[in-house]
């Protein structure tokens, strides 16, 4: 029997492994959790949220954390505590909770639900997946170019024997 996940902190950040991206919201207590989600975002729905990331508006939500997470498993992740200085955690919330309602811009580039809970958190938005898929995606292209370079000239080497 797998141990309970302990009851998070307020002001703690939440990150829920969905099937192609992670998700994250700012634990607010008793529960709940504040997250910036496309309307369209649905607990659990997986590849169906992934679809509406594709959107440029989002609306702030407070839910319930088990309501967001729905199967998908979850963890408390304040990673750039040792960087960052959190702000204090009533502040945090009063932030997150002042947000609930709004509709704000929504880019998966920029301003998207990561970005928003580090911007609650610390007061600085940022973004490790998007870092991380442009850095793949760029090794990806370099590694693409550096076959078809390879294969070019293999290519013109066979020509050239001929």
């Amino acid at each position: 029997m797998r141990a309970p996940i302990p009851e998070p902190n307020p002001g703690d950040l939440i990150e829920i492994f969905r099937p192609f991206y992670r998700h994250w919201a700012v634990y607010v207590g008793d529960g709940y959790v504040v997250h910036l989600a496309p309307p369209s975002e649905i607990a659990g729905a997986g590849a169906a949220s992934l679809m509406s990331a594709l959107t440029d508006k989002a609306i702030v939500k407070k839910e319930l954390l088990y309501f967001v997470a729905g199967k998908d498993k979850y963890h408390v992740n304040n990673k750039y505590d040792q960087k960052n200085k959190p702000l204090p955690p009533s502040k945090i919330v009063q932030r997150a909770e002042e947000l609930v309602g709004q509709e704000m811009l929504y880019k998966v580039t920029s301003e998207n639900c990561e970005h928003f809970v580090n911007e609650l958190r610390y007061g600085v938005p940022r973004s490790d997946q998007v870092r991380d898929a442009i850095m793949a995606a760029g090794i990806a292209g370099v590694g693409l170019a550096a076959v078809g370079l390879i294969g070019a000239v293999i290519s013109r080497n066979k020509r050239q024997k001929q």
